[in-house]
């Protein structure tokens, strides 16, 4: 029988929250991490505490995870996600095996995600996996017996990178809340995009501007999260000069030529957005700049020296949350750590 995949058929990926986002939050040692949207907002915060205290304690935190493997399963191409999640872990001490790219795994000779992970559960103590089909980390989450974080699955969710930016926004504005948040590029294909509005609208009082060419709107299941939430907002655009000036973030995406079927659509639509240092001239002094990477040119080189730009914080960011996040989901706790969430009953 072949495995399946959720391909969202119309309708919404985004669950309900199995933990209420207040009150008491089940530790997330030995769970799995296919999405956000069923870890509490304390521990999420917690998460995001745990990695601003690694930056400031490297040398105590270096053998939090002696003894630990990490398994990279990335069946498509990655660069800063997979180096991300190796090199968090031999920061804590561990070690990692794996593989970059599906020719280079067993899935060449047909074999299916299930068996893969049954197997690697035998060889590491927790998997970080990757993989072109949505619903494919749920699957590999129901196989393996040890901690699965799903790296990103086709369009659908990227849990690590929301992480990650979810602690750049906060470590330049100071909140998560009471923000305009501009979403800039491809916002049908995001999966950086869809779950981090997802994520910020637990939190609410978030105002979206969806800022995209027609071909490339905003998936009507994220348009419905929005609008479930009592304070958040949304408008779209194609405008991306006129919208600037009102916005506190800037998120912008690249158009994902792996994603298209046709080649003459992802040509035409590749160079509708580029941000540059005369656009930003209309942006406000403090706005910040993110970008998930990898960029193509969506965002001009003479943009990096501006102090605005925030993408090249996120490589760091993204390694010190993937850092905290492991050892989490390991329990190994970070020596001299002590949480800001109330002792459990």
């Amino acid at each position: 029988m072949s495995e399946q995949f959720d391909d969202h058929s119309g309708e919404s990926p985004f669950t309900d929250s199995v933990f209420p986002d207040s009150g008491s939050a089940p530790t997330l040692k030995g769970r799995s991490v296919v999405t956000l949207d069923d870890i509490p907002l304390p521990r999420i915060e917690d998460l995001l505490d745990r990695a601003a205290y690694i930056d400031s304690h490297r040398r105590e935190v270096a053998h939090t995870c002696d003894g630990r493997v990490l398994a990279t399963l990335f069946y498509e191409p990655s660069t800063r996600t997979r180096l991300s999640f190796e090199t968090a872990m031999l920061r804590l001490g561990g070690q990692v095996i794996g593989f970059a790219g599906a020719q280079l795994a067993s899935v060449s000779k047909g074999e299916s995600i299930s068996d893969t992970l049954k197997t690697v559960s035998n060889y590491a103590d927790i998997v970080a996996m990757r993989h072109p089909k949505e619903g494919a980390a749920l699957v590999a989450s129901r196989a393996a017996s040890v901690p699965i974080i799903n790296a990103g699955d086709g369009g659908h969710m990227h849990p690590t990178q929301t992480l990650t930016d979810l602690a750049t926004i906060r470590a330049r504005k100071g909140r998560l809340t009471h923000l305009t948040i501009g979403m800039c590029g491809d916002l049908t294909f995001g999966r950086t995009v869809h779950s981090l509005i997802s994520t910020l609208c637990r939190w609410g009082h978030v105002d979206f501007v969806l800022i995209s060419p027609d071909e490339l709107r905003t998936p009507e299941y994220v348009l419905e999260r929005i609008d479930a939430s009592p304070t958040c907002t949304y408008r779209e655009t194609s405008d991306l000069g006129g919208a600037i000036g009102d916005l506190d973030i800037l998120y912008m995406t690249r158009v994902q030529k792996e994603r298209f079927f046709n080649e003459d659509d992802y040509l035409r639509l590749r160079d509708t957005y580029i941000l540059d240092e005369a656009k930003l001239r209309s942006a406000k002094s403090d706005m910040a700049i993110l970008h998930p990477l990898p960029r193509v040119n969506e965002i001009t080189t003479d943009v990096d020296k501006d102090p605005r730009a925030a993408y090249f914080e996120q490589v760091r960011n993204g390694m010190l949350v993937r850092m905290a996040l492991e050892s989490a989901l390991l329990g190994d706790e970070l020596p001299g750590y002590e949480t800001k969430m109330e002792v459990e009953a």
